[in-house]
């Protein structure tokens, strides 16, 4: 991008033109003098003048891929040479005009890198715009150059005290500067006559003629070009370059190896940017429809699911009140686990509660034990990981319907109520609880609530709607232990158990739902470092997940909807946008910093609008309170890169065939119970 910016003088492009007017400093002999100005040993200035009947054409500003290439076949149907004054952002982006122009036996000077006024740069910029514009002569036709040509330049008169100490440093380089004696104006399209007609020497005179082969339209340049040759040539005058004109060596020399390769080194870099940065501006485009896509269908299918969720003659059917088994698994979680076991025995619907400890080494088996809640069985077993705790607790599970829980997460009295309620429709296999964020209070937890709220909440409306869920949170979720057993059970074959089983309960023909009033508080992670590792394995986890399943894209029934429908919409939303979502915030601040900051800001200003509004509706929906929006600005700054990073992170971990293992986050046991559940303790 920064490349590609230089290229077309949007990083450090200076519009400023030198318009004084005071000479005084300027010898009167060079304000008087020929088109052509020298200095000796000696720093002393001279002016040379084209031979009588001799005119040097000059062009400047290109090459042209359209217009060069025109020109230079009018030169060679009319046996003549130019002058090329070559601007070297052009030189690098056209080597092979630059060859033909070579090739034709044209002469090539130097006109600046990014055609900058050069009495308003820095020493430094000066010898970069002309070192550089060397170094693409150099790379495109093995050549450099001594004559130079100084953008917005004109007639010798026109040099003042602002830009004569440039000419002199430039000549002390070695240089060789070139103006005009006549301008055909052909920049201002004046017509094809009055082209000629400015370009035609009176007396006799040799002339240097300014044109320009680039910089717009040049097709007038093109039909004068062949007439203005034949008329002067009628007229008794000879054509040369302006060196040749002078009777001097020419200005172009062999280029030496390092230049050489310097020079190409530079083309490469130019074309690679040439070439991808058109790729990257449609891959913007895509990220950016995807993103505005996913909010609209967002908000769509959310105001349809709670349209459809509260009407009166909405109801999965008669009240499902068979007691339910829940299964805690538990590693060391001895901040968290006795207000996860006291929120569950306060329960209004009847439960089981099954805390398997999956081989803790801090005593969480001992505290559940020590709290003696009736109805709490306490499972121990080695440390063999998440799904093999789950399926132990499933095994001994007493009751058909499962509710499965983190042991960092407390209910609501009416939570598992709430969320059983679908099974009462016969083909519901699974259903989805809503996680909320317990310890906002942090600026980090505060940006996850919203993240939880706005992302993964309004998802499960949409996914529900679409019969596609993806996920069940591992914080709340309830199953059929007919549905497990047609999956048979958790897998371990990915480190996101929860994604993986929803697909497989759908891929094998059960509905997954989603229960919003089935409300979990869970102890979200409290520093960058955990919450790096934790969205780390959801999302390589998630990637595992779809790669095991991908058969169903091919499949038929329900599977094969799956695969059709929530396998595509979780691969553009969880995966490429995120990966080329930084796009969006890299080319905003490229905006800012080198294009138009207004602009850039209001774009993306206007983007956080769309996105604010998104979340205002979703914490309607779930009825909290809006102040958390305050902080999503810097969400959208900080937090929103994290996350792109974590999801770039896991496809290079998924891409390299790296393993990721369990990790376990640390715990602060500060999430407790709602206030309305402050009793129970």
């Amino acid at each position: 991008m920064l490349m590609d910016g230089y290229l077309h003088s949007e990083i450090g492009n200076d519009s400023r033109i030198d318009t004084g007017q005071d000479s005084s400093k300027v010898p009167d002999k060079i304000l008087n003098g020929g088109p052509v100005l020298t200095f000796n040993a000696k720093g002393q200035p001279a002016t040379h003048r084209m031979p009588k009947k001799t005119i040097a054409l000059t062009f400047d500003d290109g090459p042209d891929p359209v217009w060069t290439p025109q020109i230079l076949k009018v030169l060679r149907d009319n046996d003549v040479p130019g002058t090329f004054f070559v601007v070297g952002q052009m030189a690098a982006r056209y080597p092979d005009v630059v060859r033909q122009m070579v090739a034709s036996g044209s002469e090539i000077g130097v006109h600046t890198f990014s055609h900058v006024d050069l009495a308003y740069q820095s020493p430094s910029r000066i010898n970069r715009e002309l070192s550089q514009t060397q170094l693409a002569l150099a790379g495109a036709a093995g050549i450099t150059s001594s004559l130079f040509r100084a953008p917005y330049s004109s007639e010798t008169n026109a040099i003042n005290n602002k830009s004569w100490p440039v000419y002199q440093d430039i000549g002390a380089k070695g240089y060789l500067s070139c103006f005009v004696d006549l301008d055909s104006e052909d920049w201002t399209r004046p017509g094809v006559s009055k082209i000629i007609s400015n370009a035609t020497p009176k007396n006799g005179e040799g002339v240097a003629v300014l044109f320009h082969d680039a910089g717009g339209d040049r097709s007038q340049t093109v039909q004068a070009l062949g007439t203005y040759i034949k008329k002067m040539k009628a007229q008794g005058y000879t054509f040369t370059t302006v060196t040749a004109g002078l009777g001097a060596p020419s200005a172009n020399h062999p280029a030496n190896g390092s230049e050489l390769w310097e020079g190409r080194a530079l083309l490469w870099s130019v074309a690679v940017a040439e070439y991808i940065m058109p790729g990257l501006s449609w891959l913007l485009l895509v990220v950016g429809v995807a993103m505005m896509g996913r909010l609209g269908i967002m908000l769509v299918f959310a105001g349809r699911h709670r349209r459809i969720r509260h009407k009166k003659s909405f109801g999965w059917g008669p009240p499902v009140t068979e007691p339910v088994s829940v299964v805690v698994p538990a590693y060391n979680e001895k901040e968290c686990i006795a207000n996860t076991v006291r929120s569950l025995s306060v329960s209004t619907h009847p439960v089981e509660i099954l805390v398997v400890d999956d081989g803790s080494t801090d005593g969480t088996g001992d505290i559940v034990e020590a709290l003696g809640l009736p109805g709490v069985r306490l499972i121990r077993q080695e440390n063999a990981g998440k799904a093999a705790a789950l399926n132990a607790g499933l095994a001994q599970a007493r009751y058909d319907l499962i509710v499965m829980m983190d042991g960092d997460t407390v209910f609501e009295p009416d939570t598992v109520r709430e969320l059983v309620q679908p099974f009462a429709d016969p083909a519901v296999g699974a259903i989805a609880g809503n996680a909320k964020v317990g310890n906002r209070g942090t600026l980090i937890g505060a940006w996850q609530h919203i993240e939880y709220v706005m992302g993964f909440n309004l998802d499960r409306r949409m996914y529900d709607l679409l019969r596609c869920m993806p996920t069940i949170p591992g914080a709340i979720g309830a199953f059929r232990r007919r549905a497990l057993a047609d999956v048979g059970g958790m897998s371990d074959d990915t480190l996101a158990e929860d994604t993986d089983v929803t697909i497989a309960v759908q891929r094998a023909g059960w509905r997954v739902v989603y229960a919003e009033r089935a409300r979990a508080w869970t102890e979200a992670p409290s520093s960058l470092g955990q919450l790096w590792r934790q969205r780390y394995r959801w999302s390589y986890g998630t990637m595992q997940a779809l790669w095991k399943h991908r058969r169903s894209v091919v499949d038929r029934g329900p599977s094969g909807h799956f695969g059709r429908v929530g396998m595509p919409l979780v691969v553009v939303f969880q995966v490429i946008t995120p990966v080329l979502a930084p796009l969006i915030d890299l080319f905003t601040l490229y905006g800012m910093l080198f294009v138009s900051p207004v602009k850039s800001i209001l774009v993306w200003g206007a983007v956080l609008g769309l996105q604010m509004a998104c979340a205002a509706y979703a914490f309607r929906l779930d009825r909290e309170k809006y102040r958390y929006l305050v902080m999503m600005p810097l969400q959208q700054i900080a937090y929103r890169q994290m996350m792109y990073l974590v999801v770039i992170h896991s496809c290079v971990t998924a891409l390299t065939g790296g393993r990721l293992r369990w990790q376990k986050l640390k715990r602060t046991g500060e999430v407790e119970a709602p206030k309305e559940m402050a009793g129970i303790r």
